[in-house]
């Protein structure tokens, strides 16, 4: 039986166990009809042209953990932010452990999904909200959306400042020869208010982990919203990151991907403006290698006058690495006075790396400020010769211009201990101390 086979079958088990007559029966099914129909995407399919699922579907996958299983915080305090204090969800093999959370329902809510899915306190909110922007068409979205149980639920409530930041980790113990796991987030953040949150995805040892993770953000009125995603996985490690971003008037979105490890990591952004005078803003750095495989696919849909976004990748390829940036702006014939800015960044160490970009703009209207840009590369070799004539060695100097070339997205970090763990983690992958006070 195929992981295809495998997810349709156990489906009426798994409502079974959720609740078969829950309001959310109709959504699922839906949503697994749609996946059923559509099965998994192809190279085929021109959004994964460049990206196969193959390999990684050959793993015959525990689709449901067997039992739970606790680790230690000891064993795993080096993923935490803990250097400042912070809201905690963590989970263990998909399911919520309460022993390393640190939640909150005290002006904002920051809890489970599970919660928030079958209590009746939130109904309206989740009638409201829950799967509202994430695609009701591509077929990943709708197999998370029929599985759909635990996860993230955070919502601020309007006039409120998240007093600290907030980190979700999903850790995979490897109990399982091979697992997949499918997270569902939701974050809510009302008028006037203000969230950070950090977001990790970490395997503790080296079977095979498909993770499938849908995330869905809504931006209201003047909102400002600031997510890091951090993917340094192990080797056989791979993610499939959907995130779907509503704004309304006035409100700043900030998405930060830092891409340094896993075996195959896909991300989809997609960003919807329902309002004027709002800004998007997707930033990413990629460093990887070997035989590691990083997709950005990215959507900004300017669909109201007078609103900005701004896209900037970073990415450094070596060994038989391969990165993709498919991103795509679209302006639509009422968002006139949009300023929209897309550029794509690549530096290729070796002859057997490689980059496929595909900027796109697709315009309707005509008073707006556009431009997207791609650069492939190599490292300049006078300004190596400089700094080598200066008495920097050759290795350091190699680092030290490949973090120059990233260092406009590391500087757009505004959690200070965050942007000293991020640039612990891009010295540890060139191999070099920089000799920086970290």
């Amino acid at each position: 039986m195929d992981l295809k086979e495998k997810l349709v079958s156990s489906f009426m088990a798994f409502e079974e166990r959720v609740d078969v007559h829950s309001d959310l029966h109709d959504i699922r099914t839906t949503a697994l009809k749609n996946f059923e129909n559509k099965g998994f995407p192809t190279k085929k399919e021109e959004a994964w042209k460049y990206t196969s699922l193959n390999a990684i579907l050959k793993n015959d996958f525990t689709v449901f953990p067997k039992q739970e299983n606790a680790i230690e915080f000891s064993h795993v305090k080096k993923y935490f932010l803990h250097e400042i204090d912070t809201y905690k969800l963590v989970f263990i093999d998909g399911v919520f452990s309460s022993h390393l959370s640190s939640t909150t329902h005290d002006g904002i809510d920051v809890c489970l999904m599970s919660s928030a899915l079958t209590k009746p306190k939130y109904k309206m909110v989740i009638d409201k909200y829950f799967n509202q922007i994430a695609s009701k068409d591509e077929s990943l979205t709708s197999l998370n959306t029929a599985f759909a149980s635990e996860g993230a639920f955070i919502n601020i409530p309007q006039k409120k400042v998240a007093d600290k930041p907030i980190e979700i980790m999903y850790f995979s113990t490897g109990n399982e020869a091979a697992l997949m796991v499918q997270p569902r987030n939701l974050i809510i953040v009302g008028e006037n208010s203000h969230v950070q949150i950090i977001e990790r995805h970490q395997s503790l040892n080296e079977n095979p982990v498909l993770t499938n993770s849908v995330t869905e953000i809504f931006a209201q009125k003047r909102a400002i919203v600031d997510h890091y995603k951090i993917q340094n996985d192990n080797n056989e490690a791979n993610l499939i990151d959907n995130t779907y971003v509503s704004q309304q008037q006035e409100s700043h979105v900030y998405v930060h991907t830092f891409s340094f490890g896993g075996n195959l990591t896909r991300n989809n952004l997609n960003f919807y403006h329902f309002g004027e005078r709002l800004t998007s803003t997707l930033n990413g750095i990629t460093i990887i290698g070997e035989k590691q495989h990083v997709d950005h696919y990215t959507l900004v849909n300017h669909a109201t006058p007078n609103c900005e976004s701004f896209q900037d990748y970073k990415g450094i390829f070596s060994d038989r690495s391969t990165g993709v940036f498919n991103g795509k702006v679209l302006v639509e014939k009422e968002a006139q006075k949009t300023n929209a800015f897309q550029k794509s960044n690549n530096i290729l160490l070796s002859d057997k790396a490689t980059i496929n970009a595909k900027p796109q703009l697709e315009i309707f209207a005509d008073d707006v400020k556009c431009s997207h840009g791609c650069t492939v590369g190599q490292l300049d070799e006078t300004a190596m010769f400089y700094m080598q004539s200066r008495g920097i060695p050759k290795k350091e100097a190699k680092a030290l211009l490949m973090y120059a070339f990233s260092n406009a997205v590391i500087e757009s970090i505004k959690i200070p201990e965050l942007k000293q763990r991020i640039t612990k983690i891009i010295a540890m992958k060139l191999g070099v101390n920089l000799g920086f006070d970290l």
